[in-house]
């Protein structure tokens, strides 16, 4: 049957699979995360892929054909877990409709397309977003052939597993929705219109372009060293 749930007031919704959990789970209990989480503006939902093995040993992974090191992550344990999620539909309840979840389905592989802040932003529009961490020396490559929208990657090196990466992705594209991370028009009021519209660029990029610095106006590090803040930014000019 298919699964149902009635939501009215939630952001958006992220979905890690993954076979460690509770490592992954003590990240976003913490912090702007757990806030956001807890106002409905996002929510997140980890996925035992151990859970949707078939055997009483609950083994996700098998060696590879052809040979070569190391155990390979199989596809069936993955693909009934995207399948249930998929299957589930968000009801309104306001207005009592059924729809369908705007979803995206990415697999953490080095091999993928490297995730940039671009991504990020178009990522924060959708309804749902669906993170396959790998582990091993990999996985069946007809996850990122049929059950993948996307291979992505953090960068050009090779971690442990998918799960540090699908928790990068998840707080960076969390930050980018309304509301987790504050009222980010205050603080605009009173700039003039050119600072406005280029801080504005650059916020909606999430990026700032200068440095900054909070007190003590100077910091003695150590009996010789003083370390000062700039005195353009004590001059009270904030166009300069």
């Amino acid at each position: 049957m298919e699964a149902r749930f009635s939501i009215d007031k939630i952001g958006m919704i992220f979905d890690i699979l993954t076979i460690c959990p509770q490592a992954v789970k003590l990240y976003f209990e913490e912090g702007i995360i757990k806030r956001a989480q807890k106002k409905k503006l996002i929510k997140i939902n980890l996925h035992n892929i151990r859970d949707y093995a078939t055997d009483k040993h609950k083994i996700v992974d098998d060696s590879p054909y052809g040979g070569g090191p190391g155990m390979v992550m199989k596809i069936e344990p993955i693909w009934k877990c995207v399948t249930k999620i998929k299957n589930q539909k968000m009801s309104v309840r306001k207005t009592g409709k059924i729809k369908n979840l705007q979803t995206k389905i990415i697999l953490l592989s080095p091999r993928g397309k490297i995730f940039n802040q671009s991504m990020a932003k178009r990522w924060s529009k959708l309804d749902r977003l669906i993170a396959i961490s790998g582990r091993y020396e990999g996985v069946d490559e007809r996850v990122a052939d049929y059950i993948a929208d996307e291979t992505v990657s953090i960068g050009n090196y090779i971690l442990m597993g998918g799960e540090l990466a699908a928790m990068a992705i998840v707080e960076t594209v969390a930050r980018l929705i309304s509301g987790v991370i504050g009222d980010e028009t205050k603080w605009l009021q009173k700039k003039s219109a050119q600072t406005r519209k280029k801080e504005i660029k650059n916020r909606i990029m999430g990026f700032t372009e200068f440095p900054q610095y909070t007190k003590p106006e100077i910091f003695k590090a150590g009996k010789k060293k003083k370390w000062a803040v700039p005195p353009v930014l004590l001059s009270g000019n904030h166009l300069k």
